[in-house]
């Protein structure tokens, strides 16, 4: 074996014992599309709850997608403060339905259903504030296709388990997991999920518990004791 087989080796047996872990999930995401794609933008360093509240307040102020095109910027910025960095979601969000209902006269995506992948990801990634990780799970949770959707979770945990190197980029991660799995939105759904669930649950970005985890014994993070010098984590390993 190559040193990349032995990656995509590890890589499909850490997805396994989280399947046994967390159990195989079924696809499932928002029932809009439009609101998985703002949602999204929103979410970007925020909590879920924040997201929510800042989602459910600017449809409560601005109930339709052209109020929210056309509302004082301030004021959308107002209405989604909730979310972190408000001032730079704002525009993105009004600059994104702008372009959608100049391209396409409404704002719906449903479009994308019959783009291919590459299509679907390049005309999503040419949107203001758009970038691959809500491109990903746009395009994975409402429209299942086969893309790796790689958040600060997925990014970490799978670093520290040695499959994407000490100075991977979540950015750069899509594509090398996105290799080493097979092209299909189901093993990337439950690949994703549960990588995130491990971060947010077991593999912490602080005092990761390792004694829990069942990865452990794969984990180069956990075999150097905690010291290795990572991208994605600043913290040692505890217990």
């Amino acid at each position: 074996m190559n040193a990349l087989s032995d990656l995509a080796t590890k890589t499909i047996q850490a997805h396994e014992r989280l399947n046994e872990h967390y159990g195989v999930q079924e696809i499932y995401g928002r029932a809009d599309p439009m609101h998985e794609l703002i949602g999204t933008i929103l979410s970007h360093r925020t909590t879920h709850a924040n997201e929510v509240a800042a989602y459910r307040n600017m449809r409560e102020r601005f109930p339709t997608w052209e109020a929210v095109r056309d509302a004082p910027l301030a004021d959308l910025t107002a209405a989604i403060r909730t979310a972190t960095y408000p001032e730079v979601k704002a525009p993105y969000i009004q600059q994104v339905l702008a372009r959608l209902i100049e391209e396409r006269g409404v704002a719906n995506i449903d479009f994308l259903h019959d783009f291919s992948t590459e299509d679907a990801m390049q005309w999503l990634t040419d949107l203001p504030g758009v970038g691959p990780k809500t491109a990903t799970l746009l395009l994975l949770f409402n429209f299942r296709k086969p893309v790796m959707p790689v958040d600060t979770h997925v990014h970490r945990v799978t670093q520290r388990l040695g499959i994407i190197g000490p100075k991977v980029s979540a950015n750069k991660a899509h594509d090398i997991l996105l290799s080493y799995l097979p092209a299909d939105a189901k093993v990337l759904f439950n690949f994703h999920k549960h990588f995130y669930w491990h971060g947010q649950r077991v593999c912490t970005w602080h005092e990761p518990k390792c004694s829990e985890c069942v990865l452990q014994s794969m984990c180069d993070y956990y075999q150097s004791g905690g010291t290795a010098v990572l991208s994605s984590t600043a913290g040692r390993r505890k217990g």
